[in-house]
């Protein structure tokens, strides 16, 4: 029992992990919670369910496997990135220079939008997702399924992309030094603006990865996963330290542990009530979570 916990807790919190990422890069970059981040990952599973059907169409499903999941994850995760640049574009980018209030609802606006938009373009009703990875082996008591090893091992990777991208490369260092400072990293000629949209692709692109997965772990999708998804990631990313990549990974994976021996040992019914519990102790107790957030420095 407490192995097959920790295992599903691991996979849960891989899913929480990417998912506030997004939330975590942008607030670290220009202090604003993306409210509307969850509803990308939404949209991200509704998009991997018309890839599928459109290489079902085209015959592609019958080829191999795995470049078909390949396909669904890439057109997935472009589109999300593309969403994700739009929306910086629309909603936010107009906003920069206005009152902190202003983006805030805005990106309340926008995650609004973004739910009834799909809702009335994909219907109100749960949409089945084909399962594309099958079997699995015991370890001991537990039972590991190939999705979960799967679900862990792609979200280990990305995470490990990420932080070699934001440590290593020219953009990751400019993506640092605008966290860092916005006013001096424009000065020393680094177009903030565009570092902000590569901000929102990647966490876009992270967040459409995360909702493939989902879709492929539980089966079903609908128009509203994003809220309650979007809440937990922005509590992994509290829990980890606002701002801070790495505590985005941890505090993703740490929910995702709480929330499943909540479940096993406590009570399944209230296992999203042990996540918004932790938001209020860690906003109590630690409000700059467990790593320390970072934010930009005021001019």
């Amino acid at each position: 029992m407490l192995l097959q916990q920790l295992i599903n807790g691991l996979t849960l919190g891989s899913v929480y992990a990417l998912i506030a990422l997004g939330y975590t890069m942008v607030y670290g970059i220009i202090e604003l919670i993306n409210f509307a981040h969850g509803e990308i990952y939404m949209i991200g599973a509704y998009m991997g369910i018309v890839a599928l059907a459109a290489a079902a169409a085209l015959g592609l499903s019958e080829v191999s496997a795995a470049l078909t999941l390949l396909g669904v994850f890439g057109a997935a995760m472009l589109y999300c990135g593309a969403y994700g640049v739009t929306m910086e574009r629309v909603a936010y980018r107009p906003l920069r220079q206005a009152p902190r209030l202003s983006p805030l609802i805005s990106a309340l606006g926008m995650s609004i939008f973004l739910q009834n938009y799909v809702m009335l373009a994909q219907g109100a009703r749960d949409k089945a997702f084909p399962a594309l990875i099958g079997g699995g082996f015991e370890v001991g008591p537990a039972r590991v399924t190939a999705i979960q090893l799967f679900i862990m091992a792609t979200s280990l990777l990305l995470m490990f992309l990420l932080h070699t991208f934001v440590r290593r490369t020219r953009l990751g260092k400019a993506m640092r030094a605008t966290a860092q400072d916005r006013r001096m990293a424009a000065l020393v000629g680094i177009n903030v603006d565009q570092i902000i949209s590569v901000t929102f692709l990647i966490g876009s692109l992270l967040a459409g990865a995360a909702g493939v997965m989902v879709a492929l772990y539980y089966g079903l999708v609908n128009f509203f996963i994003g809220y309650v998804a979007g809440i937990k990631a922005f509590t992994a990313a509290v829990l980890g330290g606002i701002g801070n990549i790495p505590g985005a990974m941890l505090g993703g994976l740490l929910l995702g542990l709480i929330e499943s021996f909540g479940a096993g040992y406590i009570s399944a019914e209230y296992k999203d009530v042990f996540a918004f519990a932790i938001l209020v102790l860690v906003l109590i107790f630690r409000p700059a979570g467990l790593l320390g957030e970072q934010v930009p420095q005021r001019a």
